[in-house]
């Protein structure tokens, strides 16, 4: 069986190429999953797709007419495949349920002091040669509050990165970690961790319940000098909310490595473009906000997980087996 892999970045590649060496043939494809591209997998039975790929009805449609049985996603979150559809077309779907969390959390403290210390304009103006500490100076982490939103796998390795620095760590979740009380963490309501936090950062996954889980009213709930970082997922954040309070002046920083309109921008090179969506050309004009596109996970590490599940969960699909990333099982 040949397998079919959509939204394939360069460096991931030779990654699956070798990972479905003496399994199965893979061909890589650079384009992402959407209704115009979706005629490409006709014939294909098993495809696999990235994070930003569209899987709405009309797609899975397109894919079932053209003999496509089963989506083997790249990724942990599927808030972008609708699995009812799937499931009435008759075809298997698999995410990977596990990867690395430090990628995810050792990134989000990239973003954070980046934005707390500066980094970005510090560089931009060594290379012209400007050495002027203007406008540098940020602060220490040692002894500040950090707001940890989700404490799962992803958020108890940022709890322990934390911990390091030497902070007071507050949690909210809807099941406390035992882990992260063990690091000295108190578990308080959102209210009260956006009011009190200094550095406010988002584990929590994308679902109708947390969808604009930052919206207006938690954003004025937060101290006006504090950081938010958000490496989850961009629709957890009304991001046109966002834009008012950093027009107003507000936040030390904000580093965002997702965006809740990121489809058909992340991932590609837009550079000689025109963009279309406002909000987003005005969000990478503050000063103290850091725009990164959706790679807190991109590492060796996590994305050889991810690839070696992918093929499992393929494997497991042609032998009828079902494990802990299936999402819609074989019918």
């Amino acid at each position: 069986m040949e397998i079919l892999a959509f939204g394939v970045q360069a460096d991931e590649k030779p990654l699956i190429e070798r990972a479905f060496q003496g399994h199965h043939e893979v061909r890589c494809l650079d384009v992402f999953l959407n209704e115009d591209t979706a005629p490409i997998a006709a014939g294909y039975e098993a495809i696999s797709t990235s994070v930003n790929a569209e899987l709405g009805a009309r797609v899975l449609e397109v894919l079932a007419a053209g003999g496509t049985r089963m989506i083997a996603q790249r990724s942990t979150g599927f808030n972008n495949i609708d699995l009812k559809v799937a499931e009435r077309l008759g075809m298997t779907v698999a995410r990977v349920s596990y990867y690395s969390p430090y990628s995810v959390a050792e990134f989000a403290w990239t973003l954070a002091m980046a934005v707390n210390r500066r980094i970005v304009r510090a560089a931009i103006r060594t290379r012209d040669f400007d050495f002027r500490l203007d406008g540098l100076m940020g602060r220490d982490m040692y002894g500040r509050t950090v707001g940890v939103l989700g404490t799962g796998k992803i958020g108890e390795a940022f709890t322990r990165i934390a911990h390091g620095f030497g902070m007071k760590l507050l949690g909210w979740d809807v099941a406390e970690n035992p882990a992260c009380r063990e690091l000295g963490m108190t578990y308080v309501s959102k209210e009260q961790l956006l009011a009190e936090s200094d550095l406010v950062t988002l584990h929590v996954p994308l679902m109708p319940e947390t969808q604009h889980l930052i919206d207006a009213d938690a954003l004025k709930a937060m101290k006006d000098d504090a950081i938010l970082v958000n490496s989850s997922r961009g629709g957890l954040i009304d991001t046109a909310a966002l834009v008012t309070e950093l027009r107003a002046g507000r936040f030390t920083g904000v580093g965002l490595d997702v965006y809740e309109a990121e489809a058909g921008l992340f991932f590609l090179d837009k550079s000689l473009e025109a963009i279309e969506d406002d909000t987003l050309a005005r969000l990478v004009t503050f000063p103290n906000v850091l725009v990164t596109s959706h790679q807190a996970y991109y590492t060796e590490d996590a994305v050889g997980q991810i690839v070696d599940a992918t093929v499992k969960n393929v494997l497991d699909y042609r032998a009828g087996r079902r494990s802990e990333n299936v999402l819609v099982p074989r019918s």
